[in-house]
C-alpha cells in the first residue's frame, strides 16, 4: 500500500486529493504552462476538467502536446462532432432497465456503483451518462441485488461506474458482501482508474476491504500510455496483487496519443514489471465529442501487426470493440476494412 508519510512529510489521504482535484482551465494553464487558449470554454462546460495533483505531477510542463495532457485537456475539437458520434454509442440505455445496473452479456452484469470519477477523461464512452439516474441509496441497490439473485445464469458482478472507488471502504463492504451472499456469483471485478490516477486510494482501510472478499478479485486498471506508470503507482499495483487480486489493464489507442507502436509495446513491458497484466486494446467508441481521438482501422491493424511481432502472446493485449447489440466485445486482430 502507499505509505501515509514520506520522507516525514504527511502524504495528504487520497479523499484530500480528489477534493482538491483541479477543474479551472486558468489554473491547469498557469500549472502546466501551456496557454489559456488551448483550452475550449464550450468543451469545458459540456463536460467538466478534472485532474487530481498525482496526474498532473506526471505531464510536462510547457508541452501542449504530452500524451496525458492530451486525455484530460477540453480541446476545441470536441466542439465539432460528426453525426455518427453519439451520446450512447453502446446503446448502454437498452440495458439499464434497473436503476444502478448495466445487463448487457450473459453471464456478467455491470453495476454503476460510481456516479463520479477521479479523472475526466476526454474520450469516456460514458461521458454523457446518466448517472443523476443511477446513483441509488442502500434501499435502492437493493433492487439491483434482487435482480442478480433472480439471473442465475449469472456468475460474475464488474464494480464500474463512474469509478467505484470514489466510495468510502464502508460502503464498498457492504454492497460486496451483499454480493458475495448470492450463491451463483463466483467472481468479483472492479474496474477502476483510481489507483492510478491517485495512488493514496491504496491505503489501509481499503487493503483490509479487498483482502476480506470472499469471492475471487479482479482489478481491471485503466493505463493508456507508459508516462501514466510511475513508483506510487508500482506500490500500488503491487498492494493489490498481495491481497491476491487478478490484476489486469485496459487501454484504448488514441490518436495523438497512444498512436504508435513503441509506445504501446512499452506499456505492455511496463505493465508486467509493474504487476499488471495487458487486457484490452480497445478502438475508441463513438462517443461524441471525441471524434479527434479516432483513427483508420488500416492504422490500428498496422500498429498492432506490430506489436504482435513484438512481444510475447502473453504482453499482446487483446484488440476489440465493443459493438452495439452484439453478445461480446468483437475481436478486431484479423479486421479488415
Amino acid at each position: 500500500m502507499i505509505p501515509r508519510t514520506l520522507d516525514a512529510v504527511e502524504v495528504p489521504s487520497w479523499k484530500e486529493v480528489l477534493s482538491n482535484a483541479i477543474s479551472s482551465p486558468k489554473t491547469l494553464s498557469e500549472r502546466l504552462g501551456i496557454p489559456l487558449s488551448s483550452i475550449s470554454g464550450k468543451a469545458n462546460e459540456d463536460f467538466k476538467l478534472f485532474v487530481p495533483e498525482p496526474y498532473l505531477h506526471r505531464i510536462e510542463k510547457g508541452n501542449a502536446n504530452d500524451p496525458l495532457l492530451k486525455q484530460v485537456l477540453p480541446a476545441h475539437q470536441e466542439t465539432v462532432s460528426p453525426t455518427h458520434y453519439s451520446a450512447d454509442p453502446l446503446a448502454e440505455d437498452t440495458y439499464n432497465s434497473v436503476p444502478g445496473l448495466i445487463h448487457k452479456y450473459k453471464s456478467r452484469v455491470l453495476l454503476v456503483s460510481g456516479s463520479t470519477c477521479a479523472i475526466n477523461c476526454r474520450y469516456c464512452f460514458r461521458r454523457h451518462f446518466p448517472y443523476s439516474d443511477n446513483r441509488l441509496s442502500k434501499e435502492q441497490w437493493s433492487v439491483a441485488l434482487e435482480y442478480i439473485r433472480h439471473h442465475t445464469e449469472l456468475n460474475e458482478v464488474i464494480m464500474s461506474g463512474g469509478d467505484p472507488l470514489v466510495n468510502n471502504d464502508k460502503q464498498l463492504h457492504w454492497l460486496s458482501t451483499e454480493i458475495s451472499k448470492i450463491p451463483h456469483i463466483k467472481r468479483l471485478r472492479i474496474h477502476t482508474r483510481l489507483p492510478v490516477v491517485i495512488p493514496q486510494r491504496v491505503d489501509e482501510p481499503f487493503i483490509t476491504w479487498l483482502s476480506n472478499i470472499s469471492l475471487q478479485k479482479v482489478m481491471v486498471l485503466h493505463i493508456n500510455h507508459p508516462n501514466e506508470i510511475d513508483e506510487q503507482v508500482k506500490h500500488a499495483i503491487k498492494a493489490i496483487k498481495d491481497t491476491g487480486t487478478l490484476v489486469l489493464n485496459q487501454s484504448v489507442i488514441l490518436a495523438g496519443i497512444n498512436d504508435c507502436s513503441q509506445t504501446l509495446i512499452k506499456l505492455s513491458e511496463d505493465l508486467f514489471e509493474a504487476g499488471a497484466l495487458p487486457y484490452y486494446l480497445h478502438r475508441l467508441d463513438k462517443i461524441k465529442g471525441a471524434a479527434h481521438f479516432d483513427l483508420k482501422q488500416s492504422r490500428i491493424n498496422e500498429i498492432y501487426t506490430n506489436m504482435l511481432a513484438s512481444l510475447p502472446g502473453y504482453l499482446v493485449p487483446k484488440l476489440v470493440a465493443e459493438i452495439p447489440h452484439k453478445p461480446s466485445k468483437t475481436p478486431l486482430d484479423l479486421f479488415l476494412e
